[in-house]
């Protein structure tokens, strides 16, 4: 399972467990420091001036040794600029590494996208000034992902991958290996589910760690970095332990995960 990967566009090579914040968790600039220094260095940013802008406006991190990612919610050009240029004041940089086009769920939200006035030609023109570096999309849609991809229009994917969720094993990951296009997977755990019990468990089944379900998700091939979105110190201490226990997951360990995916899928409602 190798722990460094390639996303290309002449970026760094990434430590294939990266790191992000969202509205609802809480990380100082300090715990960004941390996680950085032991090795995370792709940092996907949520919009929010965070512990992860903090860090870089303030220059505690080393600006030239991280990829630093964003999604942007604008569809069209205009908007795209403004959102574009907000995020390059609030991080403090003039760069930003990937940025992709934040949960579109629709297609006509994808061809508005690409209309002639669309975001897409903003952040094209910011790559050819050495603004932006990839361009990608963040979906739930998987057959939409894998359509957009064959466009060629994107450099990268970012798609749910769990072992509940694995539907991006058929729709998606055979077409981005084909491609060689680089693929960014969130909700490792299902949104914690994964690290509960269900009702369906065997006696004296203990659900596996954080890690693990990481680790589940990392040995795809197809996979260029897993996000883990932890909440507070305590929760980055215990999931930057994967890094030093760095490994695929046995074929025990991966089939018992396996089967405890279909149970929270089971147990946690229709989902797609």
């Amino acid at each position: 399972m190798p722990r460094r990967v390639e996303l290309g566009g002449g970026l760094p090579l990434v430590t294939r467990l990266g790191l992000a914040t969202r509205g609802n968790t809480s990380l100082a600039p300090e715990d960004v420091t941390l996680a950085v220094e032991r090795g995370v260095n792709y940092l996907n940013w949520c919009g929010y001036d965070d512990g992860i802008a903090k860090a870089l406006r303030n220059k505690l991190i080393c600006r030239n040794r991280i990829v630093v990612a964003m999604q942007l919610d604008a569809r069209d050009a205009g908007s795209a600029g403004a959102e574009l240029e907000e995020a390059f004041r609030v991080l403090g940089t003039e760069r930003i590494d990937v940025v992709t086009f934040y949960y579109v769920e629709w297609k006509s939200e994808w061809e508005r996208i690409t209309s002639r006035d669309g975001a897409l030609q903003v952040l094209e023109d910011a790559k050819k000034q050495g603004r932006v570096g990839l361009i990608g999309l963040t979906t739930h849609q998987r057959k939409l992902a894998a359509a957009c991809a064959e466009e060629k229009k994107l450099d990268l994917l970012m798609v749910r991958y769990n072992a509940a969720h694995r539907g991006a094993e058929q729709d998606v990951f055979p077409v981005a290996e084909r491609l060689r296009m680089p693929v960014v997977v969130y909700t490792a755990q299902r949104w914690g589910a994964l690290r509960r019990k269900t009702h369906d468990d065997p006696p004296e089944f203990t659900p596996p760690a954080a890690t693990e379900w990481y680790r589940f998700a990392l040995v795809h091939p197809a996979v260029s970095v897993v996000l883990m979105a932890p909440n507070g110190r305590r929760e980055l201490e215990q999931n930057l332990k994967l890094l030093d226990d760095w490994r695929p997951p046995t074929a025990a360990e991966f089939k018992v995960m396996a089967q405890h995916g279909l149970r929270v899928r089971k147990n946690a409602g229709r989902f797609p």
